[in-house]
């Protein structure tokens, strides 16, 4: 969500967090690697700068933290090798699901640097609302989608999020699905795909499968409107696999694939249902594009 709304990470920090930060509307991502020798590539989650690309005046660095394995010293890292590339400010915002993990990280960091100390800003479960109301969970997917993340296991928080999906138009639900879903822990999964899954269709995402239940049923209707047998039968064939292809570039794109013209016409005017079944299903674990299409060893 961060990545397709960077300015959700300024919203956060001067919104619910009170952090001053420089009154600029131009943000942007940067890459996330920094390679301060051969051996040694520091990567965080996301980070954006605020200003000109030039001269930018603040970096955020985005982290978000399911548990307490990573050493505290290696964000002060983070911020160091960031001062170092852009030369701005930085400041550390990491996100935590649950209380121990965001009074872990809450600590001033001693660098072991003497002098350096980093102190993290640190949005844990009470600095998160639990969302039940469809309509203020579509208004807000993106804080909806971290809603679910932390909250989840309140049935509301899941139910909420699931209608705002259904009945948004925004282009970016499938993306806000994904977020939530991989961030939440193992209970809130379960009970997501409780909610939202149709059995129509084993693919990853639940989401998908439950566009997939709706266009069998919008294909079985156009099959009926023809008035004739054939006419039903060719109407939902042509129904599911259009649907099918439209499913297997949902999961790809809500897995951040950049899917070229060639590609997506290739999957578009296949007609053939099993082959598309295929492809959907392997959407939803391929590394690479290419392993769409090739047969696996």
């Amino acid at each position: 969500m961060f990545s397709d709304r960077p300015q959700l990470a300024v919203e956060i920090l001067r919104d619910l967090m009170g952090v001053k930060l420089p009154d600029t509307s131009l943000i942007r991502q940067e890459e996330r690697t920094f390679n301060t020798r051969n051996s040694d590539d520091i990567e965080v989650d996301l980070i954006f700068t605020l200003g000109p690309p030039n001269e930018p005046a603040h970096a955020i660095i985005v982290e978000i933290q399911q548990g307490t394995s990573k050493d505290p010293r290696q964000l002060a890292r983070y911020a160091a090798a960031t001062w170092l590339l852009l030369g701005c400010d930085v400041t550390v915002l990491i996100i935590c699901p649950d209380h121990n993990t965001a009074a872990h990280y809450a600590r001033p960091i001693e660098s072991g640097l003497t002098g350096y100390r980093l102190l993290p800003v640190v949005l844990g479960p009470d600095g998160i609302p639990a969302i039940t109301d469809p309509q203020r969970a579509a208004a807000n997917l993106d804080l909806a989608a971290m809603s679910v993340m932390i909250h989840g296991k309140d049935r509301k928080v899941v139910e909420a999020f699931a209608t705002a999906l259904a009945d948004t138009h925004d282009e970016h639900a499938p993306q806000y699905y994904e977020y939530a879903y991989g961030m939440a822990t193992p209970e809130i999964r379960c009970l997501m795909e409780e909610i939202m899954t149709s059995t129509t269709w084993p693919v990853y995402s639940p989401f998908a499968r439950e566009h997939f239940g709706r266009g069998l049923q919008e294909g079985q209707a156009k099959g009926k409107a023809e008035g004739k047998a054939e006419g039903r039968a060719e109407g939902k064939a042509e129904g599911k696999a259009e649907e099918a292809g439209r499913l297997v570039l949902l999961v790809l794109t809500a897995r951040g694939f950049d899917v070229p013209d060639d590609t997506r016409a290739r999957i578009t005017s296949c007609t053939d249902l099993a082959q598309l079944e295929t492809w959907a299903i392997r959407a939803a674990t391929a590394r690479a594009l290419h392993d769409l299409f090739n047969e696996p060893a």
